[in-house]
């Protein structure tokens, strides 16, 4: 039997990590109501974690039906930055193995910062392959964001080092003669798109970092160019920088 002097904290530490089920039923008979909570809140993150690997599972089941189908190079494609005042439209097209397995890989959107930054660098370095396409403030401006971004993402599949032989689109089409599919919200979908989306808006943000160092009266750092208070207040003190589209309102009628 257990040591029944052991500490809440040392049992704590005990059933942190995949606890062996003998000592969780030993646990159960432990009347500490200490103990009782840690089983508890052991229970709920079990719990947890297995919605998350059920869910990804689920996001995994476009591409699961496309190698089942002959097609083992699925690629997604996602694309960040249209709403943005300045700065590019930035696209990542993403080849996943068959055995991924980073289960946090979602919609961009809804994970922080801080794991984004993580997984960015988890999906690099485990993809098959990985291309960034980018269109600049420039090309935004003569052909109109809609049709930027799309040039952005086959640009990014035009630079994969291997050739996908079906494509996951998030809510476009592009002008490939790859076989391709356009999911709404795809990449809350498909993961292949979510680790898409991840990787190009990390990228992007990196570059918007980079553009703060350039022009930090924008605050670039920290609206990745949309038009908030601090970026329309510089704006309308400094003026518009190269990076800015002039396509855009308020830049449009003011500039």
């Amino acid at each position: 039997m257990m040591d029944k002097k052991k500490s809440i904290s040392e049992i704590k530490a005990l059933i942190a990590i995949n606890p062996q089920q003998d000592l969780l039923k030993e646990l159960a008979g432990d009347t500490r109501k200490g103990v009782q909570s840690l089983l508890l809140q052991y229970e709920k993150r079990k719990i947890k974690k297995q919605a998350a690997l059920e869910a990804f599972k689920n996001r995994f089941s476009y591409e699961r039906a496309f190698w089942q189908a002959g097609k083992q190079l699925v690629c997604g494609v996602d694309e960040v930055g249209r709403g943005p005042l300045a700065g590019p439209v930035v696209a990542a097209a993403v080849i996943l193995p068959h055995d991924f397995g980073i289960v946090e890989v979602n919609d961009s959107k809804q994970l922080t910062r801080k794991t984004r930054e993580r997984l960015y660098s988890q999906i690099i370095e485990q993809a098959l392959s990985v291309s960034v396409g980018v269109c600049d403030n420039y090309q935004i401006d003569t052909v109109n964001i809609y049709q930027a971004a799309r040039v952005a993402m086959l640009k990014a599949v035009n630079g994969l080092s291997r050739k996908p032989q079906q494509l996951i689109i998030d809510a476009m089409d592009i002008d490939s003669p790859i076989a391709q599919v356009k999911l709404i919200k795809a990449d809350s979908k498909s993961v292949s798109v979510a680790a898409a989306s991840i990787v190009a808006k990390i990228w992007r943000d990196h570059l918007m970092n980079f553009y703060d160092e350039l022009y930090p009266q924008y605050d670039f750092k920290s609206n990745d160019g949309y038009g908030t208070r601090r970026h329309l207040d510089a704006l309308s003190t400094y003026g518009i920088t190269p990076l800015h589209r002039r396509s855009f309102e308020p830049i449009k009628s003011n500039f």
